[in-house]
């Protein structure tokens, strides 16, 4: 036994870790997303098995979700980066509205009701797949990217909704770029840089507001974030995110939207799930 759990717990435990690093490494190199709906679940049961109390293990999950996301997106971008010319400077007028939405959604956060957002979530996960799953001329705001008032709006919105759900934002800008015309690999590529700043951000944040509560905290943390849980997960997903971007390159342009639309779609379904 280790911290009171007994061994055949810990070796379920051991395995979720590894799985749910797999998973989160593919889907990063894959979609550009985090995967911060598959690290959040696996990182509750281990943190309900530890004895973390109710009222803040949400908040360690996300947290610590935030910060394993971060070698994972530098993975992916570097690897998407390598593999063609990346138009970065979407990402540069991005950086600044991006992050001003996540200190606004996290201030937010901490008041508004998780159902709230993540009913709104549902809704938003089906519209988007089926704009992928089922393509058709109507699903196109532009040729071309807006101008720098509508970008930063969208930047807000990326930074506000990935403070709100604890994800990388990853899903929704991808799905603005290819709105407007841009080709789905290079939006896949951009989407794991911004989950860069969005994981970096994000974790500084849960830092600062879990230190008041740090006494609730399990061993080695610091403020919302689990060392552990990051030393443990982390590069497993880090390792796995290079081969996800692979397999990425590799479909054509309409299997990979086939394959985002239903990616979109199951997450929609888990959210269902956590709400009822």
């Amino acid at each position: 036994m280790m911290l009171g759990i007994p061994a055949g717990e810990l070796t379920l435990l051991a395995m979720a870790i590894v799985i749910g690093g797999v998973l989160t490494g593919l889907l990063a190199g894959l979609f550009g997303v985090g995967g911060g709906a598959i690290i959040v679940p696996v990182l509750y049961e281990i943190f309900r098995v530890m004895g973390v109390a109710d009222d803040i293990r949400m908040q360690l999950c996300v947290g610590t979700s935030l910060a394993i996301i971060i070698p994972t997106s530098i993975r992916s971008f570097a690897a998407h980066r390598s593999r063609g010319n990346l138009p970065i400077d979407i990402l540069k007028t991005w950086i600044v509205p991006i992050i001003v939405g996540v200190v606004i959604g996290g201030f937010l956060a901490a008041t508004a009701p998780s159902s709230l957002f993540k009913s709104a979530f549902v809704v938003m996960a089906f519209m988007l797949s089926a704009k992928f799953l089922f393509p058709t001329s109507k699903w196109r705001l532009g040729n071309a990217l807006p101008g720098l008032p509508l970008m930063w709006l969208y930047g807000i919105f990326i930074g506000f909704y990935s403070a709100l759900m604890g994800v990388g934002g990853g899903a929704v800008a991808t799905v603005i770029m290819t709105l407007y015309g841009q080709p789905i690999h290079a939006a896949v590529g951009i989407s794991a840089g911004i989950g860069v700043i969005i994981s970096l951000v994000g974790t500084v944040g849960f830092i600062i507001a879990g230190l008041p509560h740090q006494d609730l905290m399990p061993p080695l943390s610091l403020g919302y974030v689990s060392l552990i849980g990051f030393a443990l997960m982390s590069p497993v997903s880090a390792f796995v995110a290079p081969y996800g971007a692979t397999i990425a390159h590799r479909l054509s342009r309409r299997k990979l939207e086939i394959a985002f639309g239903v990616f979109l779609l199951l997450v929609g379904m888990r959210f269902i799930v956590s709400l009822t």
